[in-house]
């Protein structure tokens, strides 16, 4: 903060500078907004949201690597089946790094997202139009 006062001292002297200085400090703290605060901000929602979102059945992957089943959920942990002995572990709710079940689930709605971009690409290159329909007098 002295610093601030050093340079409004030395641009009242030298007439009119401290603004321009003031003006860059205000960019400079816009810009580390919108690109390091902001994003960082949307993701921790994003993670609050998965965690919230979690079903009994769910796969996930917690912070340490292990995988496993959700089986029970309740406000502040939840309980995961791992393994092929089924054994059941309680974690903490923060623990949960990914919801697998959900992301199998977006990788298949995105890839059919763009399988039907791609057909409609396609059918547009061929030029094939559906020509309408003509009734005639009987299905009028």
């Amino acid at each position: 903060m002295s610093i601030l006062l050093q340079l409004a001292a030395n641009g009242n002297a030298s007439g009119g500078g401290s603004y321009s200085m003031i003006i860059a400090m205000v960019a400079v703290f816009a810009i580390m907004y919108f690109m390091m605060i902001r994003p960082q901000k949307k993701r921790q929602k994003e993670e609050q949201e998965m965690r919230n979102s979690l079903e009994i059945g769910d796969e996930i992957i917690t912070i340490g690597g292990i995988v496993g089943r959700v089986v029970t959920i309740r406000e502040e942990d939840i309980v995961i089946e791992t393994g092929a002995d089924r054994t059941k572990m309680k974690i903490v709710r923060g623990a949960v790094n990914t919801n697998k079940t959900k992301m199998d689930q977006r990788k298949k709605e995105v890839e059919a997202a763009r399988q039907a971009a791609k057909e409609k690409k396609a059918g547009k290159k061929t030029g094939k139009k559906e020509e309408p329909k003509v009734l005639s007098d009987d299905e009028k």
